[in-house]
């Protein structure tokens, strides 16, 4: 029975939304009872899934099935990313969106891949969910096709997040030669080069989702998508299955020795340099998008130094911390018509409960105790810690970038509103200015998550679920360490609500994604134009060239020999016909059908008979 929810739990949001999207229109009406009862039971199914933990293999081919199996890791986070999902679609369905049967299909879609991705046990699984996941993600930035600004987003998400995807690809070739077969169990025991080659492939692939540094500017771009995509696509799924593979091979980062601390580092230096981007940012959703990248920075670095379970109870505490924020900046996009932070100001202030809620989610991104970020960050920054002094220092600076770019948000959208603030409205969609009931429902049950989920990095909870995760001998955090980043992070909320006055600094490198864009045009997509205008013109002048030649060459031959065959052949063979006209005409002349010149006829040619026997003689 456990294997048929586990299976449930992928193929009932697969089945509904693709039936919705098929549909079209004529499941218009019935698109949001499908969506949030699919999204319901398939939430349930996987709260059970998690207590019974089954497991299912497929055949797919010889000795790489597509396996499915829930263990400690999957058990904690795929409840979650169906919870956030349902609570995604609930406020989705309460504030309403074109097309209802083909966002609610494709979203569901993308859950059952997500889905997929958190369960997979073997590399083909884990590569089906992860190109879905990709070509939805495509399709929900770009959701508002009419627009050429989104799709082209949408495109550029797909681009990035592509190149780093093949390094699965590259990874199983890898797997294969190494002789260990496909099951990402196994991949520690490949031997060396291949186990090497492994490693760096699944690195890239997850850095490129998890928007990682190089990768870090699709995420900028995919925000011209729709806030409830932001709100699952960039909290639980997608961007953190990036980081979450990277918790799932954890084992082999640590057996190839370099792995994990290029992975480590680079979180770490992800988790600082978006920050500081997050802190310059002017528009609410590019800076929960800076602080996106730079929190799953945290989660990065805490596979690279073996924190498996600091890693997932970040990950799932900023889950619900984030998707809080992204529907929140949302609800007020749709009821002010605007996400620029100056045209904010005051919006807290105007619809008091979502301000509250907001608060809670601000200040859990920030640190501050006893909110669910504060512990969990203390928790991986411990083992840091034990790793390294000098990768716990960048750790530990990031984190307070955290709490700036945090309060920052948090002090403008409590700020008091004024003339300057109401010209800001309605500059990017009209504004209903009003914020709906059910609105405020999944925001309240997400702001409940982002307050209490800490609990997993205390004492009471911490033990067990290293057990369950498999996670032995790590440090843990001291009472020191704790109080420490707690008053740390107070005390950069304290010089944000003085520097506002004075104004933070936002140098352009930081406001334009540390030029991340422009780098890639410059390093990648100019070089890419360039070589293929060279290719073009060498097809052009030199092998379209020699081909014209030969191509008139052959006219030419071709002419020459239809006029040898009309003046030689075609000749010859008209004479001889014009010969045989002219024996038949002569064989017709003695044809009169009358009797008496047969005789005569009949009598010469006795006549030429016998003088030929007379001759002869």
């Amino acid at each position: 029975m456990s294997v048929l929810a586990l299976a449930l739990v992928v193929l009932l949001p697969a089945a509904s939304g693709v039936l919705l999207c098929l549909a079209g229109p004529r499941a218009r009406a019935a698109a949001i009872r499908v969506s949030l009862t699919t999204a319901t039971v398939t939430a349930a199914l996987a709260v059970v899934v998690a207590v019974t933990r089954p497991a299912l293999e497929i055949p797919f081919i010889a000795g790489a099935p597509l396996g499915l199996g829930v263990d400690g890791l999957s058990a904690l986070v795929l409840p979650v990313v169906a919870i956030v999902t349902l609570l995604v679609l609930i406020f989705a369905a309460a504030e309403g969106t074109e097309s209802p049967e083909r966002f609610h299909g494709l979203m569901l879609i993308f859950a059952a891949a997500v889905a997929v991705t958190v369960t997979a046990t073997t590399l083909p699984a884990l590569l089906f969910a992860w190109e879905i996941m990709g070509a939805m993600s495509w399709a929900l930035i770009g959701f508002q096709w009419r627009d050429d600004r989104r799709v082209q987003a949408g495109f550029v998400a797909f681009t990035m997040t592509r190149a780093g995807d093949l390094g699965l690809y590259l990874a199983a070739g890898a797997a294969l030669m190494g002789g260990a077969g496909l099951t990402l169990a196994e991949l520690p025991a490949v031997s060396s080069p291949w186990r090497d080659v492994i490693a760096a492939g699944i690195i890239a692939a997850a850095l490129g989702k998890a928007a990682q540094l190089p990768f870090s500017s699709w995420l900028s771009r995919a925000m011209e998508g729709p806030s409830t995509v932001s709100a699952l696509l960039h909290s639980a799924a997608m961007v953190a299955m990036g980081g979450y593979l990277l918790l799932r091979v954890a084992p082999l980062l640590e057996v190839s020795g370099w792995a994990g601390t290029t992975v480590a580092w680079i979180g770490a230096l992800t988790a600082l340099l978006l920050g500081a981007v997050a802190v310059a940012q002017r528009d609410l959703k590019q800076l929960l998008a800076a602080s996106t990248v730079a929190q799953l920075g945290f989660v990065v670095l805490a596979a690279g130094v073996g924190s498996t379970a600091g890693g997932a109870g970040y990950l799932v505490a900023h889950a619900s911390t984030k998707a809080l924020l992204f529907l929140v900046a949302g609800a007020w996009l749709a009821a002010l018509g605007t996400k620029q932070l100056s045209a904010l100001r005051g919006a807290a202030r105007r619809w008091p409960l979502v301000g509250v809620l907001f608060t809670v989610g601000a200040l859990s991104l920030a640190g501050i105790a006893p909110l669910s970020l504060w512990a969990l960050k203390d928790e991986l920054l411990a083992v840091a810690l034990e790793k390294s002094p000098a990768l716990y220092m960048v750790g530990l600076t990031a984190a307070a970038l955290s709490a700036i770019y945090s309060g920052k948000a948090l002090f403008i959208v409590w700020g008091r509103a004024d003339d300057a603030t109401e010209a800001g409205y309605d500059t990017e969609q009209p504004g209903t200015r009003s914020i709906g009931r059910w609105e405020r429902i999944p925001l309240v049950v997400l702001a409940t998550g982002a307050a209490l989920l800490g609990i997993l990095a205390l004492p009471p909870v911490s033990e067990p679920l290293k057990a369950m995760l498999g996670e032995a001998g790590t440090a843990t955090p001291s009472v020191i360490e704790f109080a420490g980043s707690a008053v740390l992070a107070l005390a950069m909320l304290a010089l944000v609500a003085i520097g506002l006055r004075r104004g933070v600094p936002q140098p352009a490198w930081a406001v334009n994604w540390l030029g991340l864009e422009k780098a890639v045009h410059v390093a990648i997509v100019r070089p890419t134009l360039v070589l293929s205008e060279a290719l073009a013109r060498f097809d052009d002048n030199i092998l379209d060239r020699d081909l014209h030649r030969t191509a008139r060459a052959g006219i030419v031959a071709a002419s020459r020999a239809a006029r040898a065959d009309e003046r030689g052949v075609d000749g010859a063979v008209e004479g001889l016909a014009r010969q045989l006209r002219g024996l038949g005409t002569l064989a017709r002349r003695p044809q009169t059908g009358k009797v008496h010149q047969y005789y005569a006829q009949t009598t010469i040619a006795l006549a030429v008979v016998f003088a030929l026997i007379l001759l002869v003689r």
